[in-house]
């Protein structure tokens, strides 16, 4: 099992929206990424400047930010695009983070 970690970026004012949506995930998209092998899914806030951290574990070679092409995950991307600092296909940019230290 592999552990990765990406930052996103969160448009002003929208934090309380960002919460309520995640909040509400869709059960489909839910099922998805545990289907991938995405577990032990968290994002945290920054509110100093609005940067989300994600952090993820993924057994096997695909992790959430593989799923591009799946219709869930675009109709996803959509529906947060108006909150979020997105590509032009409305996937949110996100940064993947080099781990430079673990401790278990």
């Amino acid at each position: 099992m592999k552990r990765e970690a990406f930052k996103m970026y969160l448009k002003p004012g929208f934090e309380a929206e960002y919460e309520k949506r995640h909040g509400a995930i869709w059960p489909e998209l839910k099922q998805l990424l545990k289907e991938t092998g995405v577990s032990d899914y968290s994002i945290f806030w920054d509110k100093e400047t609005n940067i989300l951290y994600g952090y993820q574990k993924v057994e096997g070679g695909s992790s959430s930010q593989d799923l591009g092409d799946n219709p869930i995950v675009q109709k996803w991307w959509a529906y947060m695009a108006d909150i979020m600092e997105t590509n032009s296909y409305n996937s949110p940019i996100s940064i993947p983070l080099i781990e430079i230290f673990h401790m278990d």
